[in-house]
């Protein structure tokens, strides 16, 4: 078991039959721990997944499924736990390598009409399909990269104004300076005025 792809459920496209494929699987203990710690998550309560694969034409495979997971989080707001649930549906093709840059042509041109744009084929490898991986791949885009919860509301801490910030503050500092100056050269004005007037 890779540390970098944890969870492997591989199937041999040659063995589908004609009338299709159904896979159910869970991931245990030891796999979740390595899931989690790739994703960057507190804990994976259960990861299971369940496909359907069905032979197409040109050696291509439509894999329709589903995952579902529990996965523990922490609130970015509260900073509390929390547990998420994961439902995530999946409906991708399958192709061999070789069929790949072609099929991709195909989804470029219908990027530029307006029909529904395809998801791109994703390769066969070495005659495999392996359902583990996609399970993987498809739980880890449906993590929510901001988990919160639901009665969670950020509230912004309000700043305390210092009255030493305001603009007129240095104006302020000012005036008793200006004020003796003024009342000083008032009572020099009267002290002179008095001696002419002796």
């Amino acid at each position: 078991m890779s540390s970098a792809d944890p969870w492997h459920a591989r199937v041999a496209v040659a063995q589908i039959p004609t009338a299709g494929l159904h896979r159910a699987f869970e991931a245990n203990e030891a796999t979740r721990e390595a899931m989690a710690k790739i994703a960057g998550l507190r804990e994976i309560l259960s990861a299971n997944a369940s496909f359907d694969m069905t032979l197409k034409s040109g050696g291509r495979v439509r894999v329709q499924g589903q995952v579902r997971a529990r996965v523990a989080q922490v609130c970015v707001i509260t900073l509390d736990p929390i547990v998420n649930e994961i439902d995530e549906p999946i409906d991708l093709i399958f192709a061999p390598v070789e069929q790949i840059p072609e099929l991709s042509e195909l989804v470029d041109e219908a990027a530029q009409s307006v029909e529904e744009i395809p998801d791109p084929p994703e390769p066969i490898v070495d005659g495999m399909i392996d359902l583990g991986r996609l399970a993987t791949d498809a739980l880890f885009l449906a993590v929510d990269p901001y988990p919160r919860k639901p009665d969670a509301v950020f509230e912004p801490t309000p700043e305390a104004i210092d009255p030493e910030d305001h603009p007129f503050a240095a104006l302020k500092a000012l005036r008793p300076a200006n004020n003796s100056s003024i009342a000083s050269e008032v009572d020099t004005n009267a002290s002179k005025g008095q001696n002419r007037g002796d």
